[in-house]
């Protein structure tokens, strides 16, 4: 058992359903419901009692609810003090996948020079996660590429890049200015893992789903398309290996890097994160032009 796990447990226990827990956590069902059976599993025990309108606690279930609120509530009482006594906040950023270095070589300079005392935790989520850990409640803020569901979320667009296709240097479309997907759905490309956001799917993958292994990097990604001749979607600016080429692709609109954060409430930290970031991407943009 973990906090989390327990965090997860009790929000279940409290609403009674896995749908309203959820939502509640900020979080999509499927990995909830895991989450449950792994905890079920290395108890060894039933927590919870399908019924069709939800679930209820077994007898082991109540005795773990009564237990885990007052252990959840003094870990929190014990991190605040924590930070109290080393008088300094934390900010945790979610990246996802190519983001991480803009986190880094963009916005941390600019940020610093305000927040000089302020601890910056860095989170990289996979490809399965286009929410870079906010739906899960692991981040403060995140540094992400639209588009995915994007309820109970504010975003700020940051930088819009046109994407490609990425192919191999000995490709037939290698040689090629642009391309059309719509003309291209034989092609192999590679999956993204079968629980991702569905609109993140839609748009990074070329072809619906088929039986292939899902990737959850993207080097995985760039590495089956240079060993296995596979093909996939990326903006024009990732940085791929030597012997791959990327060729724009017209008939997909380009992708958003945006900054996401919790639409309720959102921390003034957050909320200052939010406005260096921007003026930083602003000023940027101004040099391009």
């Amino acid at each position: 058992m973990d906090l989390r796990g327990l965090r997860y447990f009790v929000a279940v226990a409290e609403e009674r359903h896995i749908g309203r827990a959820a939502a509640r956590l900020r979080m999509t069902q499927p990995p909830l419901s895991r989450a449950m059976h792994h905890l079920e599993a290395d108890l060894g025990v039933a927590l919870f009692a399908r019924t069709p309108t939800g679930v209820e606690l077994t007898e082991a279930g109540q005795l773990l609810y009564t237990d885990a609120r007052p252990l959840l509530q003094q870990a929190e009482r014990m991190a605040a003090r924590v930070r109290a006594t080393a008088g300094r906040a934390t900010l945790t950023v979610g990246s996802l996948a190519d983001t991480a270095e803009l986190v880094g070589g963009r916005i941390a300079s600019a940020f610093r020079e305000r927040h000089p005392t302020v601890s910056v935790r860095i989170h990289e989520a996979d490809l399965g996660d286009p929410s870079a850990g906010l739906r899960a409640g692991l981040v403060d803020v995140a540094l992400t590429r639209l588009p995915f569901e994007d309820n109970g979320l504010r975003s700020h667009a940051l930088h819009a890049e046109p994407i490609g296709i990425v192919v191999r240097a000995d490709d037939p479309l290698a040689g090629k200015p642009a391309v059309r997907l719509a003309d291209l759905r034989e092609r192999r490309w590679v999956q993204l893992p079968p629980d991702t956001d569905q609109m993140w799917r839609a748009y990074w993958t070329g072809a619906p789903a088929d039986s292939g292994t899902p990737m959850r990097t993207i080097q995985e990604c760039l590495q089956a398309v240079l060993w296995n001749g596979m093909s996939a979607l990326a903006p024009l600016d990732q940085v791929i290996p030597a012997g791959l080429v990327t060729v724009p692709v017209l008939d997909r609109p380009p992708s958003t890097l945006v900054l996401a954060w919790p639409a309720l409430r959102p921390a003034p930290l957050v909320r200052s994160f939010v406005r260096i970031a921007a003026e930083v991407y602003r000023g940027t943009d101004r040099r391009r032009d």
